[in-house]
């Protein structure tokens, strides 16, 4: 679109003849151009060689949310509309898991989808059997989240089946999109797969010597998210520094790797059009978004989390003890708004740092725990906790024999895993209790569309959602781009509401425009 100079007042084209400077010839037909915005589609946001690379039309991917919460609905809605959605594989077992990949492979075919692995340092067991699950049934692409160090694992996903094609070039069946917020761990994901580990595979019959050569020369990821404060797993650092910070990293390490585009995605905000536009202006090559996937129909989540979430503003979320990492002392971001969670956690994990068994805990705060935390004596939790590691990795009960203190830690770790469970399942008994997880975006995303039609939890699907977010970016842009060449734009011209299904398909397959 073109702005020019109609005698003082501004007139908007789309066409015509304009000129550039003050002075026109006397003669001339052309009007003084004041500003111009050139198209914009929305499948030009991002790096197109992501899109290429993962068949999506748009540079847009949900990220997995533990539980099933980023469920097959999700996944299946996202891969239709030529996005990337990744199955929230995280914290189920294996059968669960291998449920949704006969789903997922059945229902959406080629269609480009992926499952997330999560570090999971204190049951390494679980980890490798989910990676043994995703080789076996040939999943091509996971999201790694959590990650503290690379694991054997994660390495043997990558490079299993790496082999030189007809034309000497190096090809990698499974592709890795990984998480992460510090920088000592992205340098190893932008980095070939440690010798240590390679070594190890090849001794282990799982990789050849000259696999292992092969493998020398890739990266461990070619995408790497910068994962921003977000809910869940995070740092609660801010994109604007992060996001950099990590592109900077990619680089400095792209000439290691002439065959392969190192590229850098932004999660953690990711939840309204100016959010958005602002990652891929800092040079995002795609955006993840989570929160606000939580707050969808389609999640795995209950009624009652979603209208939790549709509630929450800033101050509502809290840090509180990770399931998963407990002893570590690792936290998540959540819901603390209806719920006593984030309290009720940070307890057990205080009780945790102050006694080494828990038949040294005071027998009044005892009490205490089963009455307002367990509701059961805590022998009947630890033979509830029994009865799952049993069947999950019998390795822990092993080391909770022998160490007092771990077994407290499985105790208070059964809590931490079944608040985000009755909190899937609506279960209105325990309540009080949900953790959910949750971070400064889907207050935002609240506050955008307040009084719009998105205001309703029945209306946030998830398609609706991202395609939004992308028009949005969008029209962001070229509403600033106009701004930058000193023409400003009223507040009604630029201030974009959510739009409804059928408008906003039609936006998204033509390039964005402006009302005059």
């Amino acid at each position: 679109m073109y702005a020019v100079d109609l005698g003082g007042r501004i007139g908007i084209a789309s066409e015509g003849a304009a000129q550039l400077g003050p002075q026109l010839a006397a003669d001339s037909r052309a009007l003084p151009l004041l500003a111009y915005a050139p198209p914009l589609p929305v499948d030009r946001l991002g790096d197109p060689s992501f899109c290429a690379d993962h068949g999506l039309r748009f540079a847009y991917m949900t990220g997995a949310m533990a539980n099933g919460i980023a469920s097959e609905e999700l996944v299946e809605a996202i891969a239709r509309r030529g996005m990337l959605g990744i199955f929230g594989a995280a914290g189920l077992a294996l059968d669960r898991v291998e449920a949704a990949i006969d789903r997922l492979q059945r229902t959406l075919g080629d269609l480009p989808h992926g499952f997330n692995l999560i570090h999971s340092p204190n049951e390494p067991t679980h980890e490798a059997q989910t990676v043994e699950l995703f080789l076996r049934r040939g999943v091509r692409l996971i999201e790694a989240s959590a990650f503290l160090d690379l694991t054997l694992p994660l390495v043997r996903y990558r490079v299993d089946g790496i082999h030189e094609d007809a034309h000497g070039r190096v090809v990698v069946p499974n592709h890795v999109i990984a998480k992460a917020s510090r920088i000592e761990v992205a340098e190893k994901l932008f980095a070939p797969p440690p010798e240590k580990y390679l070594k190890q595979l090849v001794e282990a019959g799982q990789l050849t010597a000259a696999q292992a050569e092969l493998a020398r020369r890739i990266p461990m990821a070619q995408d790497l998210t910068a994962e921003a404060d977000s809910g869940g797993h995070t740092d609660n650092r801010p994109a604007i520094s992060l996001l950099p910070t990590m592109i900077a990293l990619r680089d400095a390490r792209q000439a290691a790797f002439p065959d392969w585009p190192l590229r850098v995605g932004a999660a953690g905000g990711i939840a309204t059009p100016a959010a958005t536009a602002a990652a891929f202006s800092l040079g995002a090559a795609y955006v993840v978004t989570g929160s606000v996937n939580q707050a969808c129909v389609e999640s795995g989540s209950s009624d009652a989390v979603r209208e939790m979430l549709a509630a929450a503003s800033q101050a509502d979320i809290a840090m509180a003890p990770a399931a998963d990492m407990f002893e570590m002392g690792v936290k998540v971001q959540v819901l603390k708004r209806g719920t006593m969670f984030p309290m009720r956690a940070a307890r057990l994990y205080e009780l945790y740092r102050t006694y080494d068994r828990l038949e040294a805990i005071p027998e009044s705060e005892r009490e205490q725990l089963e009455k307002t935390i367990f509701r059961a004596p805590i022998e009947e939790i630890w033979s509830q906790t029994q009865a799952y590691f049993e069947r999950l990795d019998p390795s822990q009960l092993v080391r909770a024999e022998q160490d007092p203190h771990h077994r407290m830690a499985l105790v208070f770790r059964w809590y931490l895993g079944q608040t985000s469970r009755w909190a899937n399942a609506g279960e209105p008994s325990r309540k009080i209790d949900y953790q959910v997880w949750c971070g400064p975006a889907m207050a935002a995303f609240n506050e955008w569309t307040r009084d719009s039609f998105l205001s309703q939890p029945a209306a946030r699907r998830v398609t609706t959602i991202a395609g939004n977010l992308l028009f949005g970016a969008a029209f962001t842009l070229r509403a600033r781009s106009l701004e930058q060449q000193g023409l400003r734009l009223p507040p009604e011209v630029v201030s974009l509401r959510p739009l409804e299904p059928p408008a906003l398909d039609r936006h998204l397959e033509t390039p964005v425009s402006f009302q005059k």
